[in-house]
């Protein structure tokens, strides 16, 4: 069973940051593109961020110029930094592989409120 730990989620105000991290197996990173998703209560998981094998990023249109997808492949870790945040970005978020997820982690929970 693979396992995913997301972590760094919170409490935070409107326009403030965080960071999300995610331990992933080593192989699963160094060879799977790898995505950040969140999913709010009774709403499907929706895909926020990729960061491709070979570099390369992209975006949901509602998070690009605001989040940052990284990866540690040494750490064997996955980031997701969040700037200016809004109550919209409230959700947990999940990493997993772009294709075909493996199994989910618990997720991180954000909360944006002032």
């Amino acid at each position: 069973q693979v396992q995913l730990v997301e972590s760094g989620g919170g409490v935070v105000q409107p326009g403030g940051s965080l960071r999300l991290s995610c331990e992933v197996p080593q192989s699963m990173i160094t060879s799977n593109h790898m995505a950040w998703y969140r999913q709010t209560l009774g709403n499907q998981r929706d895909w926020v961020a990729t960061i491709f094998v070979g570099g390369p990023r992209s975006y949901l249109d509602s998070v690009k110029g605001r989040f940052i997808i990284s990866k540690d492949n040494a750490k064997s870790t996955v980031y997701l930094q969040m700037n200016k945040l809004t109550p919209d970005d409230t959700a947990v978020y999940y990493c997993n592989t772009l294709y075909s997820p493996r199994d989910w982690g618990q997720g991180t929970r954000v909360t944006v409120s002032s």
